[in-house]
């Protein structure tokens, strides 16, 4: 399936509706790849990634802009791959020095929950876990909570893990709580 031609009607629409130059335009454009980047089934967006010989450059061509990349002191980098508003899934890409793909890893594991630790920072979390889906702020309590979605199994198979962090924005516990719903 080809997003090609949705993409030539909304640059279409923009041209019609503002009179926006080729900047606009291509700004329109690429955020309509990214947002179709998200919600891109994970079996074509993770489709010929190979270890060793995916470069960089295909990695950015196939699966978009990342949320976040992260350039380390031996030339490597990782790109952080949330899937969609509320997703299940986050993938790290991790990219050598020479620019290869080195793995992709699925994050929302419960693995990697549990190397959450008392006194983390929240950017350690967001180095571990990826961007949350949701952001809770309570200033009476005060603390903030991180939620990811994730699949867990059993009888919901899916729930949400939290991160609670203090005021001093390191972590005090954990939590999961269920997916609730529509009624």
């Amino acid at each position: 399936m080809s997003f090609k031609p949705l993409g030539v009607a909304v640059l279409a629409a923009c041209f019609a509706l503002t009179g926006c130059d080729q900047q606009q335009g291509d700004q329109a454009v690429q955020k309509l790849k990214d947002f179709f980047n998200t919600v891109k089934p994970d079996a074509l967006l993770l489709k010929d990634m190979t270890p060793g010989l995916t470069t960089e450059a295909q990695i950015r061509a196939q699966m978009g802009k990342p949320e976040t990349e992260r350039t380390f002191t031996d030339g490597s980098k990782r790109f952080e791959y949330p899937r969609g508003p509320q997703g299940l899934n986050t993938y790290m890409v991790d990219i050598d020095r020479d620019g290869k793909l080195q793995a992709i890893t699925q994050v929302l594991t419960a693995e990697n929950f549990a190397k959450i630790r008392l006194g983390m920072s929240e950017d350690e979390v967001r180095r571990l876990l990826g961007k949350p889906g949701e952001i809770a702020v309570f200033p009476l309590k005060p603390e903030t909570v991180w939620s990811w979605k994730w699949r867990e199994g059993g009888v919901t198979g899916e729930g949400f893990f939290n991160v609670h962090f203090d005021q001093n924005q390191r972590v005090y516990t954990t939590s999961r709580s269920d997916v609730i719903r529509g009624h």
